[in-house]
């Protein structure tokens, strides 16, 4: 059935995709070489209207980056700004994010992407679901209070801050992610949902949407293969070896396990508004960038319509 999905038409909604598909920003040796002009003309050329930020964009250049989006007829859907409250780094992560709005005003952005990497486990070659930090009540402390100050610095420019639960973090599951819910201020701190991350931590995304819908103002749409997620907690692999053994993949692919469905239809009950993101950390040496695009793309005008 095509377009069954109430409440999520283009007047409420923005498509975007993020280009992990095309390379990877935390593993950069994850790549085949694939330039920024080829990664966001096949952006476009797959039918999205944004994308985030990676490490090949001219980032540094916020007119040449916005001329270049504009070109194509993409928007900025967030920059990326990781957080470091936990491990007493406070005035380096406030700086960073003041530098980043200012690049979200340069560049016409609403939403600013945050999550704590302070102790976080994933960057490292070491089993991400043994290593995977455990917070005490200062680090809690910390981090809440250092969101809540931030999430006030967004609205003051009238942003919005979305914190993005991640695999190998303090804020993996959905217990975590109830924590930080019920610690931060919900005029200031968002909830980026991404489905992929909780399905992978073993926790159920349509759960957490309808607990958390009211919070929810960013979405990365990302599928998770499920005997490689199982494999990943069995053998004890770090989060690099899951991306390599290809633990996720996008919506619309018949080997991923999550039905979007549901999780969509609870958001547009809820009013969401913003931007819905695709996200798959795959190989592009094994997952041909444009293919896996289209793929999700084509799923998404399938369940929403449009």
């Amino acid at each position: 059935m095509t377009g069954t999905i109430p409440n999520l038409g283009p007047d409420k909604v923005s498509l975007g995709v993020t280009p992990t598909l095309w390379w990877n920003d935390d593993f950069p040796l994850i790549d085949i070489g694939i330039p920024f002009e080829q990664c966001v003309s096949e952006m476009a050329l797959a039918g999205f209207q944004g994308c985030s930020i990676g490490h090949k964009y001219p980032a540094d250049d916020p007119t040449a980056l916005k001329e270049a989006l504009d070109l194509r007829g993409l928007q900025v859907s967030e920059p990326w700004v990781s957080t470091y409250f936990t491990i007493g780094d406070r005035d380096r992560t406030i700086g960073n994010f003041k530098r980043q709005l200012e690049f979200l005003k340069a560049v016409g952005g609403r939403d600013i992407v945050v999550a704590e990497f302070g102790q976080s486990s994933h960057l490292q070659p070491i089993p991400v679901f043994d290593h995977r930090p455990e917070f005490n009540p200062t680090d809690w402390e910390r981090l809440t209070s250092g969101l809540n100050e931030i999430g006030r610095l967004a609205a003051d420019s009238g942003m919005r801050l979305c914190y993005h639960h991640h695999m190998g973090t303090g804020v993996q599951s959905a217990a975590d992610i109830d924590k930080l819910m019920e610690g931060t201020d919900a005029q200031y701190v968002h909830l980026l949902f991404d489905t992929g991350h909780l399905q992978l931590a073993g926790d159920d995304p349509l759960a957490t949407a309808e607990k958390h819908k009211q919070r929810i103002k960013h979405v990365h749409l990302k599928n998770v293969r499920q005997p490689v997620a199982d494999k990943v907690r069995s053998d004890h692999l770090s989060f690099q070896e899951a991306i390599l053994e290809g633990v996720f993949t996008v919506p619309g692919d018949s080997e991923g396990m999550i039905d979007f469905r549901p999780v969509l239809t609870t958001l547009g009950n809820a009013g969401f508004e913003g931007w819905l993101v695709v996200e798959a950390e795959q190989n592009p040496a094994t997952a041909c960038p444009l293919k896996y695009a289209k793929m999700a793309r084509a799923y998404l005008t399938d369940v929403l319509g449009w």
